[in-house]
């Protein structure tokens, strides 16, 4: 009788104590959606306040990307000698500062590092929360396209107040950011709360790294997805608002609203996409939501008036909602079998992003930001053809 009342006591505490990772985790992934889409939504406007050229935003985009890509692998190291919490804890006070150092100078080497540190707080987020979720609810496609839904609500909602700052005043884009650095505070809080399961570092005699999941053939295919998807998501992210503005197409407030547009439509595309997940094998998912992703690319590229335009963003927003969260739902045994999986394959995709914004700042500013954004169709296409081949080899796999 003691035995089951006790029982019984330790299941209703690791239900809350689930409950709260759950809930914190979903909170902190809303300040990293935040932090992702706010750089592009203000990026036009510290780029005419510090006089920067398209190179060297293309170039802050690529540090804070190639933040992310660090912060993605020693996020995952790290751990294994620290343990989790002071990991994390490290790792999420360089928004703060970054926010904050990014409106005190226009010194191009500054912004450079301010832009890397928020790309090592969203990397080891991005890396930390996954991790958790994904030994929660182990390969459940839609508890990640529910986290990643919850960062997308914290991508639509940054626009907004960058636009609110800046719609009157262009400088008014360090309010913004000073916003951003008191959520990233929050964000720091949240996790010295936590209760973290497993939070000690690994003893000696389990350090060594195993990496064999770097012969599996699923894994490598759902690497070379989240690459190049993520080439392509960090250019929209970064580019869309400067590209609208620049072209022509719409002004600088409204296409900060087509950010939020933008992903809007990604947030109900994940929310539907958690849903189909359990209904629909995850590589058919991933095909349907490919070859809609193209499509509305290339109407989004072609488009030169406000209606096209939009339809494109809508489409765009909400076909690529669901790539990243099935792609890495698709491996989540892999991952939570190898400590070292999700670090390599968030390191891996983070390449993209960090070649990307960089490779379209040079080319737009030798023919134009018209011709800098075409270069993301070829990433489009790679990633569709790497759907196509994962549903080719995963076709007899009841889990895919």
């Amino acid at each position: 009788m003691h035995l089951d009342i006790q029982s019984s006591i330790n299941e209703k505490e690791t239900a809350r104590t689930t409950k709260r990772l759950f809930i914190g985790c979903f909170y902190t992934f809303f300040v990293n959606g935040g932090l992702a889409l706010i750089l592009g939504a203000i990026l036009p406007f510290m780029k005419a306040t510090y006089n920067l050229n398209y190179q060297t935003a293309g170039l802050l985009l690529s540090f804070h990307s190639v933040g992310n890509l660090v912060s993605s692998f020693t996020g995952g190291i790290l751990p294994v000698y620290l343990g989790r919490k002071k990991s994390i804890l490290l790792f999420s006070s360089m928004g703060f500062l970054a926010f904050l150092l990014m409106t005190l100078t226009g010194n191009p080497f500054l912004l450079l590092l301010a832009f890397f540190m928020t790309g090592m707080n969203r990397g080891a987020v991005s890396n930390f929360n996954n991790t958790m979720i994904n030994e929660i609810a182990t390969g459940k496609g839609w508890a990640l396209n529910l986290l990643h839904s919850i960062f997308a609500v914290g991508a639509l909602v940054s626009p907004f107040i960058a636009l609110f700052f800046t719609k009157n005043d262009p400088d008014g884009w360090i309010y913004a950011a000073l916003v951003l650095a008191f959520f990233c505070l929050t964000e720091l809080i949240v996790y010295g709360r936590m209760q973290i399961p497993n939070n000690v570092p690994l003893p000696k005699e389990r350090k060594k790294a195993d990496l064999g999941f770097l012969k599996n053939k699923y894994f490598l295919t759902a690497s070379g997805i989240l690459f190049s998807y993520m080439c392509a998501e960090q250019a929209i992210n970064g580019w869309l608002v400067t590209y609208f503005k620049d072209s022509g197409i719409m002004s600088g407030n409204l296409a900060q609203s087509m950010a939020s547009l933008l992903w809007l439509t990604i947030l109900i595309g994940r929310l539907i996409c958690a849903y189909l997940s359990s209904k629909i094998k995850k590589s058919r998912l991933l095909l349907l939501n490919a070859f809609g992703y193209l499509i509305f690319f290339i109407v989004l590229l072609f488009s030169r008036t406000m209606a096209p335009a939009v339809t494109g963003i809508i489409g765009v927003g909400f076909f690529m909602a669901g790539l990243c969260p099935t792609t890495m739902a698709s491996v989540g045994e892999i991952i939570k079998e190898y400590p070292l999986a999700l670090s390599f394959l968030l390191t891996f995709s983070g390449l993209g992003a960090v070649l990307m914004p960089a490779i379209i700042g040079s080319v737009a500013d030798t023919v134009g930001i018209l011709g800098g954004m075409s270069v993301v169709i070829i990433a489009v296409v790679i990633t569709v053809a790497l759907i196509i081949y994962n549903a080719v080899i995963s076709k007899n796999l009841e889990i895919s």
